[in-house]
């Protein structure tokens, strides 16, 4: 789980009235992953702007609907993990709506779009998450291919991601590792909703068991 919001505040910002911060990570990784099923088998992706943080925003609210009052808002005070701080509330907008306008027509401009979005990190919590889906959104429509999650050590898709903010090779070449053409199998983005999931320490309800 991320350390993006203490465990007050979401316990505070959460629809569900529960006051457990351990019984709310559980509730929102079932939730938020059956929304995540829906946005496949009922082809809501479809629906969203590819790229723009309108469609992350989409994404986002999407996701956890169910379980927090600022799905799909971007965020009003600073956040940090370990010592990187997130871009500043007093420029994320400015900030959202640059990276909004990067190219994303090569497989290069698309790591450096989602690097950039993923230092912006505009919601409380579940970033990660959403800007998973978002990217792989931005590969099927411009490359015809996604990123098998599955196939992507966490250890080192972590690791990688920390130091993307200052040179974005190792991920860039990470995740071209793990590129598939397979953008229509269902399997291929269940694995990886689990994998995405995985990432950010949430284990309990693995897709095969909510479907």
């Amino acid at each position: 789980m991320t350390n993006s919001m203490d465990d007050t505040n979401l316990l505070q910002n959460n629809k569900l009235g529960i006051t457990d911060y351990l019984e709310l990570a559980r509730e929102e990784e079932r939730l938020s992953k059956l929304r995540a099923i829906e946005l496949w088998d009922k082809q809501i992706l479809d629906t969203f702007e590819i790229g723009t943080f309108a469609g992350l925003s989409a994404i986002h609210g999407y996701l956890f609907q169910d379980v927090y009052n600022f799905a799909g808002q971007v965020r009003n005070s600073n956040i940090a993990k370990g010592n990187f701080p997130f871009a500043p509330v007093r420029y994320l907008a400015m900030t959202l709506e640059d990276v909004s306008r990067m190219p994303q027509k090569s497989y290069e401009e698309i790591i450096k779009k989602y690097v950039e979005m993923n230092v912006a990190h505009p919601f409380r919590e579940g970033n990660g998450r959403a800007t998973r889906i978002w990217l792989d959104a931005i590969l099927r429509q411009e490359l015809q291919v996604v990123v098998d999650w599955a196939r992507v050590d966490k250890k080192a898709y972590l690791s990688a991601m920390e130091r993307s903010p200052v040179n974005d090779l190792e991920i860039r070449t990470l995740l071209q590792g793990a590129l598939t053409k397979d953008i229509h199998d269902r399997t291929v983005f269940m694995k990886g909703l689990d994998a995405s999931y995985f990432y950010e320490g949430y284990t309990a309800y693995p897709v095969e068991t909510l479907v």
